[in-house]
């Protein structure tokens, strides 16, 4: 009982989420992206690390090809996600632009495999999360399919949550497997969150 009310909490949250997300002004959306990405380029613990994982942004989300640019500008290697046909898994590859990239699983934009590397280290580098809502604890609320929990369940390096300040809230519900990520970087503020 007490499982089925969790989930029941959680696509509460995520539905009111999305619909805060689709109702943004684009101008407004526009601006605080901006904002994020200005955060996330300026933290030590990306200027130190030369392997950038992150997300291929959709349209509610915190947009991440500008983050993507300024890591290939930076000279940097740029790991995106692919969804495992069939499997609740997800491997990373490198892509050196955004013509390495194809619609994939969900109408996301997925590394072209045979065009790509496929990384196989996951003990380093700099991992920007997304998530619909996250917590002062560091806690995410993804969409519920559990690709970035098993992946970070993995990863050795820094995380760092990108989301909107209005999206944010005290404390999300988790579970004990469920991973924090080290930052979290919105509009309006970087809080670090774990170690």
């Amino acid at each position: 009982m007490y499982v089925k009310d969790i989930r029941i909490v959680k696509n509460n949250l995520r539905a009111k989420y999305k619909a805060i997300r689709k109702e943004m002004n684009p101008k407004r959306k526009q601006a605080m992206d901006a904002e994020i990405q200005s955060r996330v380029l300026s933290l030590r613990q990306y200027a130190e690390n030369s392997l950038i994982f992150t997300y291929v942004s959709k349209e509610i989300e915190v947009d991440t090809f500008a983050i993507m640019r300024a890591a290939w500008a930076n000279h940097k290697q740029v790991a995106v996600p692919r969804c495992v046909p069939g499997v609740i898994d997800m491997e990373f590859y490198i892509i050196q632009g955004e013509e390495d990239l194809e619609p994939g699983a969900f109408g996301v934009l997925e590394p072209v495999p045979e065009r790509c590397t496929k990384v196989t280290d996951y003990s380093e580098g700099f991992c920007v999360v997304p998530g619909l809502s996250f917590d002062a604890g560091g806690y995410r609320l993804g969409y519920g399919k559990g690709y970035y929990d098993r992946f970070l369940s993995q990863f050795r390096g820094v995380t760092v949550g990108t989301c909107y300040s209005n999206c944010t809230q005290w404390r999300l519900p988790h579970g004990r497997y469920d991973k924090p990520v080290n930052l979290l970087i919105t509009d309006k503020y970087l809080r670090r969150t774990s170690p």
